[in-house]
């Protein structure tokens, strides 16, 4: 079995896709906050209904919030392709994103990138075969201080050893288990 790796929008399925009376709902209750005129205020508010749906944001699901708001498409690639919390692939149950800029590198992020990527024999943007974990990197995460960091799950996870690593791998196995 091999790992999932990610595609490019051009290897993606562009059927389109529809979204269910529940999305629509929220979608519409998120547009009416902003003024007549000024829906695309409202992108990336439906940007995380769309991956908390989906677990994602594929190319046919950014075209139909475009159509949805009336922009073009490439407005909305623009904003997801942007903020590294946006996930243009499947990605696991779990995604560690690793803070990759000059604090966290300072203190060792590269080695815990690398120590990830040979424990969970991925690399960086791929998904384990069991589909539970998935490496990423980002840029800042806003914990200089506390670096090296890794956030999973809107948890952060602060000055990083090999062996919190272990600890932290093993922690969400476990919690799997329990679901």
């Amino acid at each position: 079995m091999h790992n999932m790796k990610a595609t490019s929008p051009s290897q993606q399925d562009l059927t389109p896709v529809e979204f269910n009376a529940e999305m629509m709902a929220e979608i519409n209750r998120v547009i009416a906050m902003f003024p007549e005129g000024k829906q695309k205020s409202a992108l990336i508010r439906i940007l995380h209904i769309v991956q908390t749906n989906f677990g994602w944001t594929s190319v046919p699901a950014m075209n139909k919030v475009a159509e949805i708001l009336n922009i073009q498409p490439i407005e909305v690639y623009e904003v997801a392709t942007f903020y590294t919390m946006f996930h243009l692939n499947p990605v696991g149950n779990y995604v560690f994103e690793v803070c990759r800029t000059g604090p966290c590198m300072l203190v060792g992020s590269d080695d815990i990138i690398a120590y990830i990527e040979n424990k969970l024999n991925i690399k960086v943007g791929e998904t384990t075969t069991d589909g539970m974990f998935t490496l990423k990197t980002a840029e800042c995460l806003g914990a200089c201080g506390y670096g090296p960091v890794l956030q999973c799950q809107y948890k952060f996870h602060e000055h990083l050893t090999k062996e919190k690593v272990d600890e932290i791998i093993e922690a969400y196995r476990q919690a799997s288990l329990l679901n």
